[in-house]
């Protein structure tokens, strides 16, 4: 895989915007900023900020302030303190309740959605007792409800605005309808967050669907990163992925034509096997077709 140093070509953002486009930039390692262009950098809300993985996509576009104007959506004071209880850009509200949330997506450029159901433990599971533990999801907090309809409701209010596109991060796994993950719950997890992604795909809407491995709370940049279609990665060895390499793929989704409307699955090599990657158009170019 190709490892050169990033460069960045003309932003997906260049159509005619609501607010405010990413301008054309001068190949460099990073982005130039809009701001510095004479333009306002694009605004992009990130849902799910409060979850392990959006807090990182928050985390990395604040840091490039220049670049992007973050926005982040949680659902409770908790969650918005965790991540910056101060910050007027982080909004609290619930993707199953589109007025709740319609502040939150006013305005905006660019919407990268990291919401999805959190499966929870039933008590009394002993593992010196041997067994599998038990999940189930709480009323109102199943797959349908939070990665089909609180996702198409995403979709739906960021059309209805014009958003110039939607980074959509899912898990790889839904090609397989007897997946372990399917059955956390009963909740059929992989099949629901399949719908929502044929929905973006068929929305007209410009996105990039990333269907991740087994998340790892490890470093990211480290690592050379693997894509692929169809769940062919889960055939192999290398099927993690560190949570901050998945956020930065959201970040350069958003710098390069070669991410627009594709969906592919993503991992990465064991650390110290292969080459950090650093050359992101490259990366997505590989996958030349698109959902």
């Amino acid at each position: 895989m190709a490892t050169a140093t990033m460069r960045v070509s003309s932003s997906p953002f260049s159509a005619p915007p609501l607010r405010s486009p990413f301008r054309r930039v001068a190949p460099s390692r990073r982005a130039v900023s809009a701001a510095a262009a004479g333009g306002a950098p694009p605004t992009v809300l990130v849902t799910g900020a409060g979850g392990r993985t959006g807090q990182i996509v928050y985390k990395k576009l604040k840091e490039r302030a220049g670049e992007f104007a973050a926005r982040g959506l949680v659902r409770t004071q908790e969650s918005k303190d965790k991540i910056g209880g101060g910050d007027n850009g982080v909004f609290i509200g619930d993707i199953r309740d589109p007025a709740s949330f319609a502040a939150a997506v006013e305005g905006i450029d660019a919407l990268v959605i990291l919401t999805s159901a959190v499966p929870k433990m039933k008590p009394g599971f002993d593992p010196s007792k041997g067994g599998r533990p038990e999940f189930y999801f709480e009323d109102g907090s199943d797959p349908e409800q939070v990665d089909w309809i609180g996702q198409k409701n995403q979709i739906d209010a960021a059309k209805s605005i014009g958003v110039k596109q939607i980074v959509l991060v899912g898990s790889m796994g839904g090609t397989d309808l007897n997946h372990p993950l399917n059955k956390l719950g009963n909740g059929n997890i992989l099949v629901w967050k399949r719908k929502a992604e044929q929905y973006l795909a068929d929305s007209g809407l410009p996105y990039t669907i990333i269907r991740a491995g087994g998340l790892q709370d490890k470093d990211g940049g480290v690592r050379e990163l693997i894509i692929g279609k169809d769940d062919e990665i889960l055939k192999t060895e290398t099927k993690t992925i560190a949570r901050p390499d998945v956020a930065e793929v959201c970040i350069q989704a958003l710098l390069f034509e070669e991410a627009r409307f594709k969906a592919f699955d993503l991992a990465s090599k064991p650390e110290g096997e292969g080459t950090p990657t650093t050359d992101f158009r490259s990366l997505f170019a590989q996958i030349a077709t698109r959902f």
